[in-house]
């Protein structure tokens, strides 16, 4: 009885100590967890009640105040990690572990989706013996569930120090929802938890996909876009050849389309045609790119458009080099450069492999 009695008090004691106070005087508590990329994990806990917070950072390592590319280098020993400032009499620990669930891939000990390595693996910290407790039954459950074909090997571990990211990481899905959206289509995230979750996936659903990309209005592009950027993309008109941002662009990286985001062209096959526009022998993603007949100026050409955004990008020939004969020649107006380098930050990380040698 004594024995009982004591572990009661223990539990209890968890519960107090791990409780906060917010500005406003209510307690609040910490939930930290691990799910892959960050920008992914923000948004499922942020639309719940009695969610108060929600930041992107990184814990488990070895240094102190690791940046972005040292985590992301997987040389510190972190992983990426949200942190959840929640109300427990609005909504419970376990209601919060419901939705990690649901927002990753349990079976998966490598990494998360296209984030590979062990800083995007999957874990659950906890902050007192009651989130323990509560995690290893719930793991357990739906390893019993059979839901997955395969052990959980989803980690659970004592929370340790947890390093706030760079701002730009924040909220990423609401600064730049058009990238976010491409990265999180790409990474093959949404596709999965739809194979597995089918209907309960409705309760909890993300951001749409992004082949939902929902093009702004025209007057929303007029104040986000340059003037020579709306007129090529929007009113299919053609730069100056020579007087334009890329077209002796000669860094490594890829090409995206100034409005969505979608991935068009590498540098890997850009090369001079001596026409003063940024050409190509190929698309990057071929899905990406449309092309229409166009019979403006007396004759006809193959007009280029990005699938998603649909701007007018340029045209295609058929007097390029080898090995296509094509010449992909694009205004540099509907086009955004990432360096290699910005790759991963920017949520193209796994275009990274074009430009490893």
């Amino acid at each position: 009885m004594f024995n009982r009695t004591m572990q009661c008090l223990i539990l209890l004691w968890g519960v107090i100590f791990m409780q906060e106070i917010d500005a406003a005087g209510a307690a609040v508590e910490k939930a930290t967890f691990a799910g892959g990329c960050f920008w992914c994990m923000e948004p499922p806990f942020e639309k719940l009640e009695g969610v108060k917070d929600v930041v992107s950072g990184y814990t488990g390592g070895h240094k102190k105040n690791p940046t972005y590319e040292e985590v992301s280098s997987g040389s510190t020993g972190h992983v990426e990690a949200v942190q959840i400032i929640y109300d427990p009499s609005k909504i419970t620990y376990g209601k919060l572990l419901d939705v990690f669930w649901r927002q990753i891939d349990p079976t998966d000990p490598g990494g998360q989706f296209v984030d590979r390595g062990a800083q995007y693996r999957s874990l659950i910290f906890y902050h007192s013996d009651v989130q323990k407790k509560t995690a290893e039954e719930a793991k357990k459950e739906l390893g019993k569930s059979g839901r997955f074909g395969k052990p959980l090997v989803t980690e659970i571990a004592p929370a340790s120090e947890f390093f706030r990211a760079e701002e730009y990481h924040q909220d990423y899905h609401k600064k730049n929802p058009i990238r976010y959206k491409f990265y999180r289509f790409n990474s093959g995230r949404d596709q999965y938890l739809k194979k597995i979750w089918s209907r309960e996936m409705a309760k909890t659903a993300g951001p749409k996909r992004a082949g939902d990309f929902a093009k702004p209005p025209k007057e929303v592009l007029k104040k986000t876009l340059t003037y020579m950027q709306y007129k090529v993309t929007q009113d299919d008109g053609t730069e100056p050849s020579y007087s334009n941002e890329y077209w002796d662009n000669k860094k490594e990286g890829i090409y995206v389309d100034i409005v969505s985001g979608e991935p068009l062209f590498s540098s890997n096959d850009k090369y001079d045609s001596g026409t003063g526009w940024p050409s190509f022998t190929r698309p990057l993603e071929p899905g990406n790119i449309v092309e229409r007949e166009d019979k403006g100026f007396f004759t006809t050409r193959t007009e280029v458009r990005s699938r998603h955004a649909d701007s007018h990008l340029g045209h295609v020939f058929d007097d390029g080099p080898q090995p296509t004969r094509l010449r992909y020649c694009m205004n540099s107006a509907a086009l955004r450069f990432i360096p290699k380098e910005d790759l991963q930050k920017q949520g193209y990380g796994e275009y990274l492999k074009l430009f490893r040698r």
